[in-house]
């Protein structure tokens, strides 16, 4: 598949997404630049690893911004994705692992359970057939 094909296959992935499909879509980027941020620190690029904890930044506050106040978990979601984003925060300053390893951990469990819900929801709309 060429680089074109491909990038617009990506583009009509994310413009035909239901919502719940976007977060998910948004949790896996997050972990990706986790990964991609572990890899610099292995590699003491300091350079990458800013630039990757930042993109998970972005993506942690656009999760932030997407919550609905009207919804009663938000309560509870927010104070979560406020910690994460600090743990990203300590990751950077401090060049500290362990907090960049707690947030992939937290990320990786919200997306666990937000693909099931996901999963769950294609399941009541078109049946048993659908996966995620």
């Amino acid at each position: 598949m060429s680089v074109q094909n491909y990038q617009a296959y990506q583009q009509n992935s994310v413009q035909t997404a239901s919502p719940g499909e976007l977060t998910l879509m948004l949790y896996n980027g997050c972990i990706k630049f986790i990964k991609f941020a572990q890899q610099a620190f292995e590699k003491q690029d300091i350079a990458a690893k800013n630039k990757n904890i930042q993109k998970a930044q972005n993506i942690v506050r656009e999760l932030m911004i997407t919550l609905d106040p009207e919804v009663p978990i938000t309560d509870e979601i927010m104070p979560l994705y406020d910690f994460i984003n600090q743990q990203l925060i300590q990751a950077n300053t401090k060049n500290d692992q362990e907090a960049l390893n707690t947030a992939m951990e937290l990320l990786i469990d919200f997306r666990d359970t937000w693909k099931e819900v996901v999963k769950q929801t294609r399941q009541q709309q078109f049946g048993n057939g659908a996966s995620v």
